[in-house]
């Protein structure tokens, strides 16, 4: 199963960037998880997004060729970050490569609630009708990792937590159910 992981995170030591790499490490032999690049995304511009950048050509490939999405964002100031946005705004104009697409929502974050409003945020985004994502559906299937300091192992980068990787595992097993029904 060929999965393409959206980091919504630009810094090299982010919490969600470990949690993509413990993922795609994890579950290897489940799914073969492919780590976009949103950093080389230029600004959404409408005046180009028929005769895209080769950056989003490039991305917008890996999403439509995928058989899911995982979506891994922090929250800022209550929001998934500008970068994400950018990258979403990127896929909801001309060939709109998320349509039907199974998509599963994920975030760390220092603070205590993970990144509950950011995830809230991204399911409105995900439905617009430029998107139109099959989102796995909440009620239990929300990943939120708050605390993430305590969570990750400082000199692997790893996710460590025996509770929250062991919550992870049947999350990304309902995920791959969910890939396959769609």
């Amino acid at each position: 199963m060929k999965i393409v992981t959206i980091v919504g995170s630009l810094r090299k030591e982010s919490y969600n960037m470990q949690l993509a790499k413990t993922m795609q490490d994890r579950y290897k032999d489940k799914m073969d998880i492919e780590i976009a690049d949103i950093r080389s995304l230029p600004h959404f511009d409408q005046d180009e997004e028929n005769n895209p950048p080769q950056a989003v050509t490039k991305f917008k490939a890996a999403i439509a060729s995928a058989d899911g999405v995982l979506i891994i964002t922090p929250e800022f100031n209550w929001s998934i970050p500008g970068v994400l946005k950018n990258a979403l705004d990127w896929t909801s104009r001309v060939d709109k490569v998320f349509i039907g697409k199974p998509v599963m929502a994920l975030g760390a974050t220092l603070g205590l609630l993970g990144t509950v409003r950011a995830q809230m945020q991204l399911r409105e985004i995900l439905a617009a009708p430029g998107i139109q994502a099959k989102i796995l559906p909440p009620g239990g299937n929300e990943v939120l990792i708050g605390l993430a300091n305590q969570k990750f192992d400082e000199q692997t980068g790893k996710l460590v937590d025996e509770g929250t990787l062991s919550f992870l595992d049947s999350k990304v097993d309902a995920f791959i159910d969910f890939v396959k029904s769609v």
